[in-house]
């Protein structure tokens, strides 16, 4: 008997809390409405809204997740039980360079590349990877019990968003925002073009190398150190500062190239610190980003030594064909056999690697799209006038960053993404921004014959739209259904974001400067922004106080 009883009372969660969250969600008590008895009744009820940051549909939920989405669920089940009209926005990104990388690791296993399979055929299997992965992620969040309204499910790429992104493009390029400059970009050679913020900066065991550059007239040599001995075939002058003494019979003069006897100038520049090393500098304008500015300052030549794949060209002469990193040893060699290196020293130094595939990040000369950091002074200056965050000491993070801030590369060498809405008439030349996916013709000669760009939109950039987009802004009627015209009302500006410091400049600064451009209301400026870790560490504090 004791048994039977003992049986009865075991809890088994995988019967219960499976069928009872099932009868919730059929019954809607997650959507708006579920608890409309408590706030039917108002003309203009109290309403709360909260964006779920999207998880990448890229694998599984992490322990962050967890942590973020039990933190907004109970925060979001206490405003409904408090009688508010409630949203807690559920939603997937599409993670461009991160679902590619996947997408591409599993082409390669099969034998093939995504250039065999085409760009058709590739997206095919993003999409597919995306339904694969996008639905164990919310099969996974159904699991943890968490409750935002699932009627209103959005992805970044859905057809609403879409068009969201295309209308904040075509806007953004008719007002100068946008525009397309050959500039110094971060450089993957995997997967392209980077921001500043999309760069890890890591400590690395490397060397540095002393080389030796003799005077073309015979009068002597000069020290150069270096940690990328491969580059310095782009060389194009070398460099003293303008008060050294030690060197000021030596300004003008010419040196030659080790191993290709190219001859280079001495220049001065202030940029030189004097008591470092021995006071001398190379400068490679086209492969590092110092020597970018110094080059543009002295309208020195801009030699690049190797393309978009890291492949080294004819400027490195025997050397050409192999990928600049496996060919450091080789030259080195070649460089220590003509008597050109003086002394290799151990050197530990910070080098920047991409953020998802950890390959060595190459400052690198790329035409590419940018946002204007214009674009961000009044989110900026509203910020500082209003501290939102909590704990209230990240504003000086946020501050330290955004004014330094930079205009903002956009456009991904990948296939996977938002395709940038530019098109080039193949005729007369003319380029524009456009919302249709294939334009009637071109608006200046009305030529047919009109090519797309190739390039995809930063991740982020429809994620910086996330504030608003889910509620219908820009989606232009499509997918209508899923909100209802006095969404933006209602529940914009958002009312609380709970998130990680680790995304704060990728996605919250950049919703807020979006928001704040295109409906003149920092989306963000009512907003309570919370760094997940630092509510954990309260809601620990309570209870170890309660224990006590």
């Amino acid at each position: 008997m004791s048994e039977t009883v003992e049986k009865k009372a075991t809890y088994n969660p995988k019967e219960v809390e499976d069928k009872y969250y099932a009868l919730c969600e059929a019954r809607g008590y997650f959507e708006i409405d579920g608890n409309k008895k408590l706030w039917g009744h108002l003309e203009k009820p109290p309403t709360f809204s909260i964006m779920m940051p999207p998880p990448n549909v890229t694998g599984s939920l992490h322990i962050g997740h967890a942590l973020t989405f039990t933190l907004q669920d109970i925060i979001t089940r206490y405003k409904r039980m408090d009688g508010f009209k409630t949203l807690w926005q559920p939603g997937t990104d599409h993670a461009g360079i991160a679902t590619q990388n996947i997408v591409e690791k599993q082409l390669i296993a099969e034998g093939t590349t995504k250039e065999a399979l085409g760009r058709e055929k590739f997206l095919e299997r993003a999409w597919l990877q995306k339904k694969t992965s996008g639905g164990n992620i919310v099969h996974q969040m159904r699991k943890l019990g968490v409750t935002p309204a699932w009627k209103r499910e959005r992805f970044t790429m859905d057809e609403g968003l879409k068009e969201a992104v295309k209308e904040a493009f075509v806007s953004l390029f008719n007002e100068g925002q946008i525009t397309q400059n050959t500039y110094m970009v971060n450089w993957c050679t995997h997967d392209g073009a980077l921001s500043d913020i999309e760069v890890e900066h890591e400590e690395v065991n490397g060397k540095f190398y002393t080389m030796v550059y003799k005077f073309a007239d015979g009068s002597g040599e000069l020290e150069v150190a270096t940690t990328r001995p491969e580059t310095y075939f782009g060389d194009t002058a070398i460099m003293v500062h303008p008060d050294d003494a030690r060197y000021a019979n030596i300004v003008g003069k010419e040196v030659l190239l080790p191993l290709t006897d190219r001859k280079i100038k001495v220049i001065t520049d202030t940029h030189v610190d004097m008591d470092l090393g021995t006071g001398v500098v190379k400068v490679t304008p086209a492969h590092d980003q110092n020597d970018y500015a110094v080059g543009k300052r002295h309208d020195l030549e801009f030699i690049k030594v190797f393309d978009e794949k890291g492949i080294l060209n004819d400027y490195c002469g025997e050397f050409a064909g192999l990928e600049r990193l496996e060919a450091r040893p080789i030259i080195v060699k070649a460089l220590e056999d003509a008597g050109h290196i003086v002394k290799i020293e151990d050197h530990v130094h910070q080098v920047g690697h991409c953020y998802r595939c950890k390959n060595i990040v190459e400052p690198f000369i790329s035409t590419q799209w940018f946002l204007s950091e214009k674009i961000a002074e009044n989110s900026i200056k509203e910020t500082k006038k209003h501290n939102n965050f909590h704990p209230p000491h990240w504003i000086n993070s946020y501050t330290a960053w955004m004014d330094e801030l930079r205009p903002w590369c956009i456009s991904r060498q990948l296939w996977w993404g938002h395709r940038i809405p530019v098109f080039t008439c193949d005729d007369c030349g003319h380029t524009w921004a456009d919302k249709a996916d294939e334009p009637d013709g071109c608006p200046k000669c009305s030529s047919k014959k009109l090519t797309q760009d190739p390039d995809v939109l930063d991740t982020w950039f429809s994620s910086a739209l996330w504030a608003m987009s889910p509620l219908g802004w820009g989606n232009n009627g499509k997918l209508s259904e899923l909100y209802n015209e006095n969404d933006m009302e209602d529940f914009y500006p958002n009312s609380l974001l709970i998130t990680g410091f680790d995304i704060m400049f990728f996605w919250v600064a950049r919703m807020m400067m979006m928001g704040e451009h295109f409906t003149l209301e920092n989306c963000l400026l009512k907003t309570f922004i919370c760094m997940r870790l630092s509510v954990m560490k309260q809601v620990l504090r309570c209870q170890s106080q309660k224990a006590m």
